[in-house]
Formats: structure tokens, sequence, C-alpha cells
């Protein structure tokens, strides 16, 4: 079983690019915005779903063994139970964990007031202001790891910050787990396409944390989606096998475009999403009880003309606050949200929809946040100059968590206004010397300066910065440490698994 964690954490010095505080212990409230009224109606519609209408488990005749051997009602392979017992399991997963990273400085505590970013994570394209719109390959996928690996507001490094395609899909998820095992020592995730994908992710996992430490500590996690409306598929329920019979973390996160995968509203919306991942955490603790469980919601609206997703918008910002009451109620880790936006480049509409997507992702209180940096086109591009700004607000919202308003005696600031006379100015006071280097959050790709200043500069835009901003830190990368052996050993498996996979592009 997965230990509980402490949240105790360093906040000495570490290396350049890497932050000290690996992770958010949020300090202000929860947004909440529904009423008991309301809660008790959403609980009521997930209950009804639960044991009235079912939820499927396709081409996977394990998963109907278990639940039918346990009890549930089985029509076919649609599977339905009582709302009690289900809750009453989802009650073993544990409200908060720990994911151990390769340096345990990295290591990420998710659930309770902690809160966990990480970059994109799937887009089969890249972009950036020299090479332009391109299928992703393995050198941008390294440069992204690198990247997120660097960036201290990324506490994580998720896992497929964009597809490698020059690289057979057979083989591609062993140099991935590869990359972020050796260029990065931040947690990140595995492999769960395909059973034995996610079978190698489990073993390579093994490899760098030893047998004895993987047996009590969650040291990586699975992230997967149904496929709603209301269906798990065997990707789904073998993950669950692989990763959580052996104690590790599952991320369960029904995408439903309300109107398509879900009703057109977004209460009804918000109620399936809880009945499908409910349903898959009690699978995950029949499984195995106290298996880490991350309860994921990814609802989006949609433009009904066209059929395309819709990001930023009023609806899915209203759900992140609703999910996350929900969530809290079943004491379940919470993953939603992220800075996500339809648009094709880092213009002002990215800007207007990542900014509404993340602010309600952080009021909101997701624990583990996919997609928090990089994300365009609706989730098909992975924008490296995106990577970089969505990154550098990401600072602005740990410090706001994190902080929320100090009160203390020094924040009265009660010598200064007997040192400034009325009608001075507060710059050259001991107050302000004592403070100045940290009083306020200074974003690194902001200009405040004078127009005449930028101008000077250059007349450089936001994208033009990040570009300048990425591509230094690409140049100042230094791997962090790792043992020989361990590297010998992890290539070893790479290389015998790759000599066992015929060559595959789909």
């Amino acid at each position: 079983m997965a230990r509980r964690s402490g949240t105790s954490r360093r906040r000495d010095s570490a290396p350049t690019g890497v932050p000290a505080s690996p992770f958010i212990q949020r300090k202000i409230p929860h947004y909440d915005v529904l009423d008991d009224e309301q809660i008790e109606k959403l609980e009521s519609q997930v209950d009804w779903i639960l044991q009235d209408v079912g939820i499927t488990f396709r081409d996977d005749p394990e998963a109907l063994a278990l639940w039918k051997r346990e009890g549930a009602t089985i029509d076919g392979d649609n599977v339905r139970a009582s709302a009690d017992w289900i809750r009453a399991l989802c009650a073993k997963a544990p409200s908060e964990f720990t994911q151990l990273a390769r340096n345990r400085e990295r290591s990420v505590t998710i659930g309770g007031n902690n809160q966990v970013f990480a970059p994109i994570y799937g887009a089969p394209f890249v972009r950036d202001l020299e090479g332009g719109r391109r299928y992703g390959d393995i050198a941008a996928f390294k440069d992204l790891v690198r990247l997120s690996y660097m960036h201290p507001n990324l506490h994580h490094g998720g896992f497929v910050t964009c597809e490698p395609c020059d690289v057979p899909v057979s083989k591609r998820h062993l140099d991935m787990l590869l990359a972020h095992m050796t260029l990065s020592d931040k947690p990140h995730l595995g492999a769960i396409t395909e059973m034995s994908r996610a079978q190698d992710s489990v073993d390579m996992a093994e490899i760098v944390f030893g047998p004895d430490v993987m047996a009590e500590n969650c040291v990586i996690m699975g992230n997967v989606n149904t496929n709603s409306p209301l269906l798990v598929d065997k990707v789904v329920t073998e993950a669950a096998r692989v990763y959580s019979s052996r104690g590790q973390g599952m991320i369960v996160v029904p995408f439903i475009l309300s109107g398509a995968m879900g009703p057109v509203s977004t209460a009804a919306s918000v109620a399936q999403a809880m009945a499908e991942a409910m349903m898959v955490c009690a699978y995950v603790q029949l499984l195995r009880p106290g298996a880490p469980f991350v309860l994921g919601n990814f609802l989006s609206s949609m433009s009904l003309k066209s059929g395309a997703p819709t990001f930023g918008m009023p609806e899915p910002i209203i759900s992140n606050y609703a999910i996350g009451q929900l969530a809290r109620r079943a004491g379940l880790p919470l993953r939603c949200g992220g800075s996500l936006t339809a648009s094709k480049i880092e213009d002002a509409q990215a800007a207007y929809e990542s900014a509404d997507s993340m602010h309600s992702t952080m009021l909101a209180g997701a624990n583990f946040v996919l997609h928090a940096a990089g994300w365009l086109e609706g989730g098909l591009c992975t924008g490296f100059e995106k990577l970089i700004m969505d990154a550098d607000r990401l600072g602005s919202y740990q410090k706001v968590l994190d902080q929320g308003l100090d009160t203390s005696d020094e924040a009265m600031a009660r010598d200064a206004y007997g040192e400034v006379a009325a009608g001075g100015h507060f710059l050259g006071c001991a107050h302000t010397m004592r403070n100045y280097q940290d009083a306020f959050y200074e974003p690194k790709l902001s200009d405040s300066e004078n127009v005449e200043s930028w101008e000077e500069g250059g007349s450089h835009d936001m994208r033009k910065r990040a570009h300048g901003r990425w591509t230094q830190m690409l140049k100042e990368y230094e791997a962090p440490q790792i043992d020989i052996a361990l590297k010998e050993e992890l290539d070893t498996f790479v290389a015998k698994r790759k000599e066992e996979l015929p060559d595959a592009w789909y």
C-alpha cells in the first residue's frame, strides 16, 4: 500500500532552475460555489447513475468477473452497484499521498491542501517561433523534458509532453520513460495505452527505486480517460491492474464534451464525470485497498454549430468549482483544468482562455494539474513559447496559494510610518529595504519598463521573449546526477525490450 506522507519540505537552496519547494501547500480557502441543496441534488444524480443506469466495462472479462464476484449487478457488460458501497470503496483510497521522485527533494504530495503543476500531455504536434508547427519528434520531446525539469514552477514532468512521432508507437514509451528518468529527476507518469507498456513503466520504475521502496511508496502513476459517456474500456482496467495492483497511482479522468459525450447541461455532465470516475476508483480499491487514486474531470463546452471544443468558457470554469467541492466531499484527490485554449498560437485568445481556465483550477483546489503549461490548439499542439509563458504565470498563482495575505507584525510595517512623513515615500525606508527582494512577484517574461526602454531592447513581444528564454534555458541545461550503474541498467532494459518488440506505427 502506498504510504500516506507528511508534507515536510525543504526551503533551502536548490540547483539552478529547480525549485527548493517542489509543490504548493495551499494557505487560502477553496472557492465553493454550491450550496447544500445543490450538492445534495448532484450527489443524488451520481447515485442514480451508479445504481440505476450503470457503467459499462467493455472488452475485459477479468474486470467483469471481479465485479460479479464482489456482488455488483451485471447485465451483459453493464455494471450497477449500490451507491453506498461504491462510496465506501472510494473511502479506502488515500485522501493524500506522496509520489516519490528519483531526487527525493522533488517528491510531491498530492491531495489535501497541496497542488502540483505538470505540463501538457499527449499533443502530436509542436510549435515554436523558428520551427513553426510540425509533428513532434524525440528531439523535441527531450527538450520539453529538459525545460520541464528546469522550470521552478513546474513540479512534475507529466509524461507525453509531445508525441515523438519519429519513433515506432510500439517502442516510443521506452524512449520517453528513459528520458524522464535520466534527463530529469522530478516525478513523472508512465505509459497506459497497452498493458505491456504499462508493465514496462512499472518495471523501469522498479529499477530506479528498487522493489522494497516501491512496495511501500507511490513512485509512478498512470493517467487514463474513461470513454464517456458511461464506458470504461480495457485500456483503463488493464492499466489499473498493472499500476494499482502494485500500489502505484491511477489518475482517471472522464473527458466530456458537454453536448456530445455528456448532456448539454453542465450539472448533468459534472454528475456523470463523478459517477464514471468513482466507479473506476471503486474498481481500483477492489484490486488493492488503499491504492492511490486521483479523481479527474476534463469537462469542455463545445460549439454546437461545428462540434469543436471550446476552452476558458463559463461552463467548464463552473464545473471546476463544482467538481472540487464534490471531490473533497468524497475524500479523493482531484485533477482538473489547466492552461487550456483552442487558439493556434500564443495570442490574446490563448491568454484569455488559458488564464480563465487556470485561475478557476487554482481556486477550485485541483491537487494535480496536468496541462498547466504548453497547451495549444485544443491539446493537439505543444507550444514551446506557450510552455514558458504559462509556467511564468504559474509562479503568480503559486504565490497567491501558498502565501495568501501576510498579516504578520512585519507586514503591518508600523515602524515605516514612524520613519516616513506625510506626503513622503517609502522607497528608501528600513522596512522597504528589509523586504524589497521578495515583496512582489516579478514575472520573468513581462515587460513593465517604459516604451523607450522597450524600443531600445528591440520591441520584443512576449512570444519573442519566451523564445529567447527557453532557448537560453536549453543552453544552460545540465542533466541531474544519476548513478552510472542505474543508467546502464535502464539502458539495458530499454535495448532488450526494443529487440523483443516489432516496429509498429499505429
